[in-house]
C-alpha cells in the first residue's frame, strides 16, 4: 500500500494545507526525500523534470520553522532557495506560501531585472526564506545589504541549468560567505561532471535520491519529430497544427529572442492568443505573459530557454521545438513543460537540415529515436537524412558548444513572411 503525507511526521500545519490542496499521496521523489530532509541529512536528489521536486524541499524546510521558532535575524534570513531564472523562483516562492499559509514565516524573492530597494528593505527586518537568482543576491551581498551568516539550510534548485547559465561562479562566492554548519540540499534534472564536482563540494555525506536515470524523459510525453526545409514553413506549420482541437494550451521554444518575436507576431496574426517570453522582456511583461498563460487566456507561450524550467502550467497540452537546443539536456527540460501531474503530454521537434545534428545529440542522450511523421506538406527528405553541422561558429564536439555561439539567424525578409502566411493558408 502507497503511502501518504499523513505517514511522513510533517507538522499538522502543513497536513492541514496540504489536504486543503487535494494532496494525498506523495509522489516518488516526494516520499524518498521528505523523511531524509526531515532527520537533517544532506541530499542530492536527481528526479525528471514535473515529478514534484519542489515540494519535496519546500514541506520540510517548513516542517523546520514550525519545528523551531525562532526570529530571523536582522538583514538576512534562515533558508535560502537558489533557482535560476525570475521565473523559476517566483514559483518557488509560490510553492512556500500555499504549502505554509498556516504558518507564520516571511519569504521574500530576490532577483534582476527590478529595483532592489523593494528587496534591499525586506530584508533588513530578515526573513525567514530567501528565494532567489544568483546575480543578484550576489551583488546584495557584496553591497553589504544581506548578510546570510547565520544561515541554516542551503537549497540549490535546478543546479545543472545554473551552471548552464554561467553561475557557478556567484554560486561559489555566495556559498563562501555561508557558515560551513548548514543543511545543504541539491536537486538537479541531470547529473553532468559540474554538477558531481559541486555536490562533492557542497554536501556533506549526503543521501541520494534517484527517481529515474539522468535526463530520462516523461514516459507519458509522447515524442515525436517532423523535418521540414525552411524555418519560414516550421512556423506556418505551427499556425497550422495550433487550429486543431486536440491542441489546449502549448509551449514553443525557439532558440533566439528575435525568432521568439516573429512566431509570436505571426500565431498572433493568423488568429492566435500568443506571448512571447525572453530575457529581453521586462519584469512585469514576462509576469503579465505568464499570469495570462496560466489563466488560460493565452493559447501559446512562445519561450527561449530561460522558460524551460519554471512553467508549471498543468493544462499544457504540446510543447512545440521551433528550434532544437544546442545542449541536449536543454531538450528533457523543455519537453517537461507538459505532462504535468499526472497528465499525458505531446512534445513535437521541428526539424531542419541545420540542426539535424542536433537531433541526433538529443536522441542519443535520452536514449531513444523520436517518432518520425510525415504526413504533412512540408516533410523534407533531405532534411531528414542531412549530415550538414549545426550552425555554430568553430569546431569540437557539438554537444560541448554552449548557446552563446550559436550564429544570428537573419531576419526574415517580408518575401519569406507573405510566403509564410501562404504556406499556413494553403498547407504547402
Amino acid at each position: 500500500m502507497s503511502i501518504t503525507f499523513d505517514d511522513l511526521a510533517l507538522a499538522p500545519t502543513l497536513l492541514r494545507a496540504l489536504d486543503e490542496e487535494g494532496y494525498v499521496r506523495p509522489t516518488p521523489i516526494q516520499a524518498q526525500s521528505i523523511p531524509l530532509l526531515l532527520e537533517g541529512r544532506d541530499l542530492l536528489g536527481m528526479a525528471q523534470t514535473g515529478t514534484g521536486k519542489t515540494a519535496s524541499f519546500v514541506l520540510p524546510l517548513l516542517h523546520r520553522l514550525a519545528e523551531t521558532l525562532r526570529p530571523a535575524p536582522k538583514g538576512g534570513a534562515r533558508v535560502l532557495v537558489l533557482a535560476p531564472t525570475r521565473e523559476l523562483v517566483s514559483q518557488i516562492a509560490d510553492g512556500f506560501e500555499s504549502f505554509g499559509r498556516h504558518l507564520d514565516f516571511r519569504v521574500t524573492t530576490i532577483f534582476g531585472g527590478v529595483s532592489q530597494f523593494h528587496q534591499v528593505n525586506v530584508l533588513k527586518e530578515g526573513v525567514d526564506i530567501i528565494v532567489a537568482a544568483p546575480g543578484r543576491l550576489l551583488d546584495l551581498i557584496e553591497q553589504g545589504l544581506c548578510d546570510l551568516s547565520q544561515l541554516e539550510a542551503l537549497v540549490l534548485d535546478e543546479a545543472d541549468q545554473m551552471l548552464d547559465m554561467g553561475f557557478a561562479k556567484p554560486i561559489e562566492r555566495i556559498v563562501a560567505s555561508l557558515p560551513q554548519d548548514r543543511h545543504t540540499v541539491l536537486f538537479s534534472a541531470t547529473m553532468p561532471k559540474s554538477i558531481a564536482a559541486l555536490v562533492d563540494s557542497l554536501l556533506s555525506d549526503p543521501a541520494k535520491v534517484e527517481i529515474a536515470p539522468p535526463s530520462t524523459t516523461v514516459d507519458r510525453i509522447e515524442q515525436s519529430v517532423m523535418f521540414m526545409d525552411a524555418a519560414h514553413k516550421k512556423t506556418a506549420l505551427l499556425a497550422q497544427l495550433q487550429q486543431t482541437p486536440d491542441i489546449g494550451q502549448a509551449v514553443v521554444f525557439t532558440l533566439q529572442k528575435n525568432i521568439a518575436n516573429e512566431v509570436c507576431a505571426f500565431l498572433t496574426e493568423a488568429g492566435i492568443t500568443a506571448e512571447a517570453l525572453h530575457g529581453n522582456k521586462s519584469q512585469g511583461q514576462r509576469e503579465r505573459a505568464l499570469d495570462a498563460f496560466r489563466a488560460g487566456d493565452v493559447q501559446v507561450l512562445v519561450a527561449t530557454d530561460i522558460a524551460a524550467r519554471g512553467i508549471d502550467v498543468d493544462t499544457v497540452t504540446h510543447v512545440f521545438n521551433h528550434d532544437l537546443p544546442s545542449l541536449p539536456e536543454s531538450y528533457v527540460h523543455r519537453i517537461g513543460r507538459t505532462g504535468r501531474a499526472g497528465r499525458s503530454g505531446y512534445a513535437i521537434t521541428l526539424c531542419d537540415a541545420e540542426q539535424r545534428a542536433w537531433l541526433h545529440n538529443v536522441e542519443r542522450e535520452i536514449g531513444r529515436a523520436l517518432t518520425v511523421h510525415t504526413d504533412h506538406e512540408w516533410h523534407s527528405d533531405e532534411a531528414q537524412n542531412s549530415t550538414m553541422r549545426p550552425p555554430v561558429l568553430g569546431g569540437g564536439p557539438i554537444k560541448q558548444v554552449k548557446p552563446q555561439k550559436v550564429r544570428e539567424r537573419k531576419i526574415w525578409t517580408e518575401e519569406e513572411k507573405q510566403a509564410a502566411r501562404e504556406a499556413a493558408r494553403t498547407g504547402k
